[in-house]
């Protein structure tokens, strides 16, 4: 992917630049463009436009660590470094790898929303409960696995990076 730059706004809009994936991205759009509008506008495709909403969770990005939904989030109210899926980079390779392993994805259209929320899942707590997991993972929606799979993948990192902590790694 090109290095994102411009957003391209309109005229006399407020220009503030954040930080997406390590990147400086100039927010030049108009005051009610959301942050999921500006990504997508500068060619960020992990976080996917489905519901704009705020229902389906496809659109899932970290703002300063914190996962949030980028379609309901308007880009000028944002001033904290932003995360794609693209930009967590090496950090979830084994989050990848368990989504595959467990076969948590079907399709792939969520795929990038979730790994993002199961990271922020992972990142706040690695002693959740399945329940708990469930719980916090319910706000990003996938219409093919049925959900247990993706559970099963984040449960499986939060024992192993447990494991990785307990052992001093």
């Amino acid at each position: 992917m090109a290095t994102p730059s411009d957003s391209g706004g309109s005229a006399g809009a407020p220009v503030r630049t954040i930080r997406v994936d390590g990147a400086r991205l100039t927010i030049t759009g108009p005051p009610h463009a959301t942050l999921l509008d500006e990504l997508r506008a500068a060619g960020y495709t992990a976080p996917k436009a489905s519901c704009r909403r705020g229902e389906c969770g496809a659109c899932t990005v970290l703002v300063d660590g914190r996962a949030i939904m980028a379609c309901t989030t308007l880009a000028v109210l944002v001033s904290a470094d932003v995360t794609t899926a693209a930009g967590l980079g090496a950090a979830c390779d084994d989050l990848r790898a368990a989504f595959a392993d467990h076969a948590a994805f079907q399709c792939g259209f969520c795929t990038p929303g979730q790994v993002v929320r199961a990271e922020a899942v992972l990142r706040e707590d690695l002693h959740r409960s399945r329940d708990e997991i469930t719980r916090a993972m319910a706000g990003n929606v996938c219409r093919c696995t049925g959900y247990r799979q993706i559970v099963d993948a984040v449960c499986a990192v939060a024992q192993s990076r447990g494991r990785a902590v307990e052992a001093g790694s």
